[in-house]
């Protein structure tokens, strides 16, 4: 049986389903809800809390496919976009609303034009990514959705992974919830073909241009999502496969910082040609869904993110710390029964990694065979590109607008950035002087024990040597 049956879904208890990324997870609660919705029609009746706003969206085209026969409304919550708008939209009472937990939690904080007291669905979509406090808490943010919410709902949970967060849940869970977890001997759909390529940190970026080359030559029309794990890395790489000519776009939190000129500089620049055949490519959008709906219509066919679309084939550019992670990444090809490729550059700091891999998803990589004297004619050529990508992001004063960007988020906080920053500096003190104390009271013990042993060995005196058995006897 399906983790969403509907079935199991009307009868109102709570679910908690565990099935692979692709598996048709988000139609599992799509249908019942928009069945319960037909028999009694409201607003706001389902609240979708998801962890990105590319995955906000990817749903809400799904209620909207599907509950266009119901002339289903709904209303999409995400940061980057316009406060006052999403509030008008909260205002008239969609039927569905799909948010990202911390811009929902801000309306809730700031605007009384809308409340959810009738709301029957909660749903957490990648629940185990909204629950745990990984790289991005949002602790908080729930608190404040749950705090307005009725408490006589019901609750579903859907997961690629089953973390001990979700196990703990299940556990405490007091209405006897309805679990579901796909049965599999392999964490990921068949149809993927997994490979790892181990190549040196420093030349990283050479393998990375010969790999986007190799499935562009034998692909046709091949669309490729490469994972990044910073808002940066993102940039750089963006701007440098454009300056070799291939058809490229960025997706990351940072886009509407971005100045124009660093943008455009990459694109307007004269493309490296030999040895390298590029595709073609143009202007950049500068905003997140214009660049997803420009590769989503294959005007890019490379996109640089960290959360999107599906697609034929993803590179993880850094390997993924967690598992997890992993698995959500490469969920993004070979759904829906279709076939996909999934190929992780692997350093030699990341081996530790790939091997926690290959246990969670219970399957081993194989490795990609890849002609290095090719890669290695490219080398020189790859690093002076990045390099020249970094000063020009640097002269963008990228960094400096990350920080700006956080004191904005701190200020609708109700924070004070100046009061924070002071804290974190003198925690951080606190923290340099207890490290500073232990290696002190560490050293002084060592001192000490070896002032214990050379104080033990000088104390015995040389004495004469204690007789032997038999001439005791015979003194005797």
């Amino acid at each position: 049986m399906h983790p969403g049956h509907p079935g199991r879904r009307v009868q109102g208890r709570d679910c908690l389903g565990c099935a692979k990324t692709g598996s048709g997870k988000t139609a599992a609660f799509v249908l019942p809800i928009l069945q319960k919705l037909s028999e009694d029609p409201y607003g706001i009746f389902c609240l979708v809390l998801t962890p990105t706003r590319e995955l906000a969206y990817q749903i809400a085209e799904q209620f909207r496919v599907l509950g266009k026969p119901l002339g289903l409304k709904d209303c999409i919550i995400v940061g980057g976009m316009d406060m006052v708008a999403q509030a008008l939209e909260l205002s008239r009472k969609p039927h569905v609303v799909i948010a990202t937990p911390g811009r929902l939690a801000d309306h809730l904080r700031s605007s009384s034009t809308f409340n959810m007291k009738k709301i029957q669905f909660l749903v957490m979509d990648e629940a185990d990514r909204l629950l745990e406090q990984g790289c991005t808490d949002f602790t908080t943010d729930l608190e404040t959705i749950l705090a307005a919410i009725p408490a006589r709902r019901q609750t579903l949970l859907f997961s690629a992974t089953l973390t001990d967060t979700l196990k703990e849940l299940q556990g405490l869970a007091t209405n006897q919830p309805f679990f579901w977890e796909a049965q599999a001997t392999v964490r990921t759909v068949e149809q993927l073909e997994q490979r790892y390529l181990l190549v040196p940190e420093k030349v990283k970026d050479a393998y990375l241009v010969h790999l986007v080359q190799t499935f562009q030559d034998q692909l046709e029309d091949c669309s490729i999502i490469i994972f990044t794990n910073t808002c940066k890395a993102c940039q750089i790489l963006c701007m440098m496969l454009r300056r070799f000519n291939f058809p490229t776009v960025a997706l990351h939190s940072m886009m509407k910082q971005v100045t124009a000129t660093a943008t455009a500089s990459a694109s307007a620049s004269l493309c490296l040609t030999a040895p390298l055949r590029g595709r073609g490519c143009g202007a950049g959008g500068k905003e997140r869904f214009a660049a997803l709906a420009k590769f989503k219509s294959s005007i890019y066919r490379i996109l640089i993110a960290t959360d999107v679309a599906a697609r034929e084939v993803v590179i993880n550019h850094n390997t993924p710390g967690l598992p997890k992670i992993y698995i959500h990444r490469v969920g993004r090809t070979a759904r829906a029964g279709r076939q996909g490729q999934a190929i992780t550059l692997v350093t030699q700091y990341d081996i530790h990694l790939l091997h926690a891999i290959e246990e969670q998803i219970k399957q081993q990589l194989a490795e990609l065979a890849v002609e290095e004297a090719e890669v290695l004619q490219i080398l020189t050529q790859v690093n002076v590109v990045r390099r020249e990508c970094e000063i020009k992001l640097e002269a963008s004063h990228f960094d400096e607008k990350k920080e700006i960007n956080k004191r904005k988020q701190m200020i609708l906080e109700g924070k004070d950035p100046d009061l924070e920053a002071k804290r974190k500096a003198e925690l951080a003190k606190i923290k340099q002087q207890n490290r500073r104390f232990k290696e002190r009271v560490g050293q002084t013990l060592r001192l000490r024990r070896q002032k214990a042993g050379s104080t033990g060995r000088q104390s015995r005196p040389p004495g004469p040597r204690p007789p032997e058995p038999a001439q005791a006897e015979a003194q005797d």
